[in-house]
């Protein structure tokens, strides 16, 4: 990946709506963890996500935890909001091991004010956009464009299961070539397919939810907010009728970098997901409401650049990129055990099996498993976690596609009806590849996707062996009792002699306020115009 720092564009669509925006940028992140305050709070995620914004980011994060961090890794200050997303893994195929994947650039939060009296975030806001464990794509055929925005609804595709799936995107980087748009691809093309085609990377790309219904919160952490009718663009359900500032998160991924040069294998997201379909985030406000309302109301330069806006220079200084990236989050001390970024891991962070559907990802069973993974991962077993897969559709293919050289706007955008038709991409970037099977002893080979409940390891009484606990955990279960989780961490390095088989298989038209091109400038630090 190229070294230069020069200004990259990314164009956003044709809009014949004017649509203010701004680009938070993040270019450090504080950390990377299994941790999640959102869906898992107060206890170990399933699996680890890249972090940015405020140092109070941690298990049990809150609103006040946020806004009293003492730093953020973004260029605004006041903002101390929490961003996060799964992070990404190389998996060898040679040898079975996994090495995370570097980000480029930190993480870049578009703040797109679409719609009419746009609302800020209130305190103790937040929310969540994609599946965790979805692993196939329902709205047609995923290896085709996307049809016209403006038939979406006669093709009844507008339901928020639909329009959530819209709203991931995969972008292909080649700053030498024409640019893809944004949320054109929705799937994460392969390692043969990147090799071939993406020289400065995968550009992953997450619209969330801009219609409210006026709650903080919701059980699932979605039902509370919804997408309008063309995802980023749109009418909002009469459910949903206030709108708030449009999230479009971008992070950028070296999947091209020197050491997986040369190398066969499969890039694969921290939850187990290869082919892209679970790709998610979450966010958790960590603005003053008033100040954010006044920017959303003030910050009308159609640069997005933050030096643009009055109410962010009027406040700053804006941070520098070394002060961005000095901002870490406290690890807790039952995770600081565990590295998440090792260059080399037997397995994922948390013991997490590789899944690629189509059928929706198993979860962990429950804290038996997390404090197993966890226990498992301080004592650095060699034993490598069996994977599975009911995917058939799977190439080895060695053919290179070219890009797609004349491309329609993904769906986040209103579209230009005046575009040419799109080139469809081909299968060939299908995620999962075909890799030869591995086998490494004789214990049978399971078709379960996820490994055998075990009991929670006891204090050994091996000499030179001890372990200390580090906190509890209060869990009910489902029939209403009680239980204890005591989570302790071993003193002393252990080996177990464990050996596992190892099978990796192979638009409508808007009411014009003003129309203008919306092009947006993407200053991401790594590359050539063309993004």
């Amino acid at each position: 990946m190229t070294s230069k720092t020069l200004t990259t564009f990314a164009i956003l669509g044709m809009s014949s709506m004017a649509d203010a925006f701004w680009r938070m940028e993040c270019r450090g992140s504080t950390g990377v963890a299994r941790m999640d305050p959102i869906m898992d709070p107060n206890k170990i995620s399933g699996h680890a996500h890249t972090v940015h914004g405020s140092s109070g980011f941690g298990l049990g994060a809150t609103y006040d935890a946020l806004v009293n961090g003492d730093c953020t890794s973004c260029a605004v200050k006041q903002d101390k909001s929490a961003y996060w997303t799964p992070a990404m893994y190389f998996l060898d195929s040679a040898t079975g091991e996994f090495s995370p994947v570097p980000q480029v650039g930190g993480m870049l939060a578009y703040y797109l004010i679409r719609g009419d009296n746009v609302t800020a975030y209130p305190p103790g806001f937040q929310m969540i956009a994609g599946s965790n464990y979805r692993r196939d794509y329902t709205v047609g055929d995923p290896y085709s464009p996307d049809p016209p925005q403006s038939n979406w609804a006669a093709l009844k595709q507008t339901g928020q299961s639909d329009l959530e799936q819209r709203a991931i995107g995969f972008n292909c980087l080649d700053y030498q070539a024409a640019a893809e748009p944004s949320l054109y691809r929705h799937y994460m093309p392969n390692k043969t397919f990147t090799d071939a085609n993406c020289p400065d990377g995968l550009r992953l790309e997450l619209m969330f939810p801009s219609c409210w219904n006026g709650e903080l919160d919701s059980e699932n952490h979605k039902t509370h907010v919804a997408y309008p009718d063309l995802v980023g663009n749109g009418d909002c359900p009469d459910t949903h009728t206030q709108r708030l500032v449009t999230l479009f998160f971008e992070t950028i991924w070296d999947t091209n970098a020197a050491q997986f040069q040369g190398k066969s294998g499969s890039f694969v997201m921290s939850n187990g997901d290869r082919t892209g379909f679970g790709y998610h985030g979450d966010f958790m406000t960590g603005w003053d409401s008033s100040f954010l309302q006044e920017a959303i109301d003030t910050c009308t330069n159609e640069s997005g650049e933050l030096s643009d806006c009055g109410t962010f220079t009027s406040n700053g200084p804006l941070l520098s990129q070394p002060e961005q990236q000095q901002c870490k989050f406290k690890t807790p001390a039952v995770l600081a055990a565990e590295n998440d970024v090792a260059n080399i891991m037997k397995q994922l962070p948390g013991g997490i099996q590789i899944q690629d559907g189509p059928e929706s990802a198993t979860p962990p069973s429950g804290p038996v498993d997390q404090l197993t993974s966890l226990v498992g991962g301080i004592l650095s077993s060699t034993s490598v976690p069996t994977t599975t897969t009911t995917s058939s559709t799977s190439s080895s293919s060695s053919s290179t596609p070219t890009p797609a050289a004349t491309i329609s706007s993904g769906g986040a955008f209103i579209e230009n009806l005046t575009s040419s038709t799109s080139v469809a991409p081909s299968t060939v970037e299908l995620a999962v590849e075909s890799v030869p099977t591995t086998t490494t002893s004789t214990t049978p080979t399971t078709t379960s996707i996820l490994p055998a409940t075990t009991s929670a390891p006891l204090p050994t009484s091996e000499p030179g062996v001890s372990y200390e606990v580090v906190s509890t955990q209060t869990v009910t279960n489902p029939g209403g009792m009680v239980e204890e989780i005591v989570w302790m961490q071993p003193v002393v390095y252990v080996t177990e002699e464990t050996v596992t088989t190892v099978t990796i298989p192979g638009p409508a038209p808007q009411n014009a306020k003003k129309a203008r091109s919306h092009v947006v400038q993407h200053r991401h630090v790594h590359g050539r115009r063309g993004h």
